[in-house]
């Protein structure tokens, strides 16, 4: 074994150097019967952590 097969990440850590850097995450499912198809859906999602140096791009409610 290699040392990076070796490497052991938490699950934690792993999530948090995801949500630093962003992630995308995109996809496609069609439900086809008999060549004809019934249910399509596409998937589009950025998951990203939000921080005074990254500001979300929803604008703030006020009340």
């Amino acid at each position: 074994m290699t040392v990076v097969e070796r490497r052991e990440i938490a699950l934690v850590d792993l999530l948090d150097r995801l949500l630093a850097g962003g992630v995308v995450i995109t996809g496609d499912i069609t439900l086809r019967i008999a060549d004809v198809d019934l249910v399509r859906i596409d998937l589009n999602a950025l998951i990203s952590s939000v921080n005074a140096q990254v500001p979300s791009p929803f604008e703030e409610v006020s009340r």
